[in-house]
C-alpha cells in the first residue's frame, strides 16, 4: 500500500530546502538561477534595442506608425484592405520594410554566428585565443569578394564568390592538417595560418591590379564590413545556411565540453573527439562563411563575446552557447546603431567593432583574476 505524504511539512520548511543541498548541488543551482536570469535579460534587452532600432535613424518613425505598418502588413497577408488607416507616407513604408528591417535581422543573425562560431572554435582548438577567421575563413572571403569585384559581378555574384571561397579555404586547411603529421589540433590551425597568410596576400594583389577609380574604393570599403547594402533577399539567402549551421553547434553543446578535456579523455567516454571536432569546425565555418560573404570582415565579435559571457555564466558550453549567440546578435545591433547615427557618413561596422573589442581584450588579459 503506498505512503500517504507528509502533510506535517510546512511552507517555511519548504522554502529552506536550500539550505540542505550539498555545497555542490549549491554551485549548479546557482549557475542555472544565473543562466535563467541572464537569458532573460538577454532576451529582454534584443527585443527592446531591435524595436528602438527600427525607429532611429536619418528619417525617424513614430512608435505608433510602426506598429501600423507591421499590423497592416501582417493582416495583409489573410485579407485585402488595412485594418489601420495609414497616418505614415509610402516612402517611409518602403524604409521600414526594406532598409530598416532586413539590416537589423541581418545585424542580429551576423551576431549571432560569429559570436556562436568564436565559442566553438575556442572549444575545439582549446585555444582562448581563437576566432571565426582562424581556419582562413575570413580572409578566404576576402579574396572570393575582391576576384568577384575585378570580374564585374553584382552584389549577388560577390557574396556567393566570398561564400564558395570562404568554404574552399576550410576544406583546404582541413586537407593539410589530415595529410600533415603531429599534433591534429596545432597542425590545424597553423595550416589556417599559413593559408590565411595566402589568401590575404592573394587580396593585396588584386587591390594592386585593381582600377583605383572604383574597383579599389570598392573592395577596400568590402574588407572594413558593413550592413549598409542589406536587402532582404539577402537575408533569405544566408538564413538557411546559418539556421543549419546554428542548430548543429547548438546540439553539439555539450560535445564541446568532451572535446575541452582532451582527445584521449574523449575516448575513455565513448566518444569519437575526431568526428566532433570535424562537425563542429565545418558548422563553425558555415555560419562564419555566410555571415562575412553579405557584411564583409567584422572581427572581433567572434573573440571577445565568449570571453565576456564566460566572465557571466562559466565555461559549461551548454550554457556558454546560447548565451554568446544572444549576447553576441545584442553586442552587433547596437553596434550597427552606432555605426549609421554616430555621423551623417556611416562608419564600416568592422572598424567600430576593432575600437570596441581591442581595448576590452587588453582589459581581460590584464586581469590578474583568472577566467
Amino acid at each position: 500500500m503506498a505512503a500517504e505524504p507528509d502533510e506535517s511539512i510546512t511552507e517555511e520548511e519548504i522554502s529552506h530546502a536550500g539550505e540542505y543541498l550539498s555545497p555542490a548541488e549549491k554551485v549548479v543551482h546557482a549557475g542555472n538561477v544565473r543562466m535563467r536570469v541572464t537569458t532573460i535579460v538577454l532576451v529582454c534587452f534584443i527585443v527592446l534595442a531591435s524595436i528602438v532600432s527600427l525607429l532611429l535613424g536619418r528619417f525617424p518613425i513614430e512608435v505608433d506608425q510602426a506598429f501600423g505598418m507591421m499590423i497592416n502588413r501582417v493582416a495583409g497577408l489573410f485579407a485585402s484592405g488595412n485594418v489601420i488607416d495609414p497616418t505614415w507616407t509610402a516612402q517611409a513604408e518602403a524604409l521600414f520594410f526594406n532598409v530598416r528591417m532586413p539590416r537589423i535581422i541581418m545585424a542580429l543573425l551576423v551576431g549571432c554566428c560569429l559570436a556562436a562560431a568564436g565559442a566553438a572554435f575556442q572549444g575545439v582548438f582549446q585555444n582562448p585565443l581563437a576566432s571565426p577567421d582562424i581556419l582562413g575563413a575570413s580572409n578566404g572571403a576576402a579574396l572570393g569578394a575582391a576576384v568577384a569585384i575585378l570580374w564585374g559581378l553584382d552584389g549577388f555574384g560577390i557574396s556567393a564568390s566570398a561564400f564558395v571561397f570562404s568554404m574552399a579555404t576550410v576544406l583546404l586547411v582541413l586537407l593539410i592538417s589530415n595529410r600533415a603529421k603531429g599534433n591534429r589540433i596545432l597542425v590545424t590551425v597553423l595550416a589556417g595560418v599559413m593559408v590565411g597568410s595566402l589568401f590575404s596576400a592573394g587580396v593585396s594583389f588584386t587591390k594592386l591590379v585593381a582600377d583605383p577609380a572604383d574597383q579599389l574604393p570598392a573592395i577596400t570599403y568590402w574588407l572594413m564590413g558593413s550592413l549598409t547594402s542589406i536587402q532582404l533577399k539577402d537575408v533569405v539567402m544566408v538564413f538557411p545556411l546559418m539556421f543549419v549551421g546554428l542548430a548543429v553547434l547548438f546540439i553539439m553543446r555539450w560535445r564541446i565540453n568532451i572535446l575541452t578535456m582532451g582527445d584521449d579523455e574523449a575516448a575513455t567516454m565513448g566518444v569519437n573527439a575526431k568526428r566532433i571536432r570535424l562537425v563542429v569546425t565545418l558548422a563553425a565555418t558555415l555560419v562564419t562563411a555566410a555571415s562575412v560573404a553579405v557584411t564583409g570582415m567584422i572581427g572581433w565579435v567572434g573573440l571577445v563575446i565568449p570571453h565576456l559571457c564566460r566572465m557571466v555564466i562559466g565555461c559549461d558550453y551548454r550554457k556558454l552557447m546560447p548565451t554568446s549567440m544572444l549576447m553576441g546578435a545584442g553586442f552587433l545591433l547596437i553596434v550597427d546603431d552606432v555605426s549609421r547615427l554616430m555621423t551623417t557618413a556611416e562608419i564600416p561596422i568592422g572598424i567600430l567593432t576593432a575600437f570596441i573589442g581591442a581595448p576590452f581584450f587588453l582589459y581581460l588579459i590584464m586581469r590578474k583574476k583568472k577566467i
